[in-house]
């Protein structure tokens, strides 16, 4: 049976100080204490900001041995810039993208061992940025390609019409994991798996992200859980119970939107899958 590594994505909200910090802890300690409760996280700060090696020592050297930090592609990379609409002339274009994505390639190979999956986040993309899939799989091929082995990859998809044999194959040539993530306008990945074999390489990446509305009417902070998420929760536990039997490794994160406290969620999920 596989290994399920279970986090949070992100490690940086204030209104965890005193429920899951402890109180006083100053915030620069938070990641070593983090590390204490769970074996990984998602680095949530790459995607606004490439990382300089200063940040990614200063993770290291906060973590202890064994841990994973996953991390998100920056966002110049998968969206193509800070414009409100992604860039079709920026998204994946290697001359467009290849400084930040070597400065944020040779940042996280600081970590060694303890660098997680790194993932390739797409927003969604409309007829203007990628008139039809086979457009954007070309793109995501030719990039693919380029990347260097030492690292796993994970990429997460929002268009849910994309999600089917070709991409599944792609990814799979290229050992890349899909992303199995849980948004309002997306499939549930327990559903998908019905029909499709979303398994695509050696692990397995699952996201919980939720719908940030449902939490935001009910609470402005991350403290407790305000959504009941229980039978959500029962459809990823069957879903990560059968990965394991499959994959050596899964990783698993949840999102303060999910149910309005991160840490109380993925604890809740590693029960039902774990027993």
């Amino acid at each position: 049976m596989g290994r399920l590594r279970y986090g949070t994505s992100s490690w940086s909200e204030k209104s965890w100080a005193g429920v899951f910090y402890p109180a006083g802890l100053k915030p620069g300690e938070w990641l070593r204490h983090y590390a204490t409760q769970f074996d990984t996280v998602e680095a949530d700060v790459t995607y606004y900001r490439v990382p300089d090696e200063r940040l990614v020592r200063g993770w290291d050297e906060k973590t202890p041995a064994g841990f994973a930090l996953s991390a998100k592609f920056p966002r110049a990379i998968v969206h193509g810039g800070e414009g409100a609409t992604p860039d079709p002339k920026k998204v994946l274009v290697p001359d467009a993208v290849a400084a930040d994505l070597k400065q944020f390639l040779g940042a996280m190979a600081l970590l060694g061992d303890k660098c997680g999956p790194l993932v390739m986040q797409f927003p969604y993309f409309n007829r203007s940025v990628f008139a039809e899939p086979a457009a954007f799989l070309e793109r995501l091929e030719r990039f693919l390609g380029l990347l260097p082995e030492r690292f796993r990859y994970a990429v997460e998809i929002r268009n849910k019409a994309w999600i089917g044999a070709e991409l599944l194959g792609l990814l799979r040539a290229h050992r890349v994991a899909l992303v199995w993530v849980e948004i309002a306008y997306m499939p549930h990945p327990e559903r998908l798996a019905r029909d499709l074999d979303l398994v695509t390489t050696d692990f397995a990446y699952a996201r919980l992200i939720g719908e940030r509305a449902a939490v935001e009417e009910r609470t402005t902070t991350f403290d407790r859980i305000v959504v009941d998420q229980s039978k959500s929760l029962e459809r990823w536990s069957r879903l990560l119970r059968a990965t394991l039997e499959r994959v050596p490794e899964t990783f698993a994160y949840a999102n303060n939107h999910y149910a309005g406290h991160a840490p109380a969620t993925i604890r809740e999920l590693a029960r039902q899958t774990l027993g």
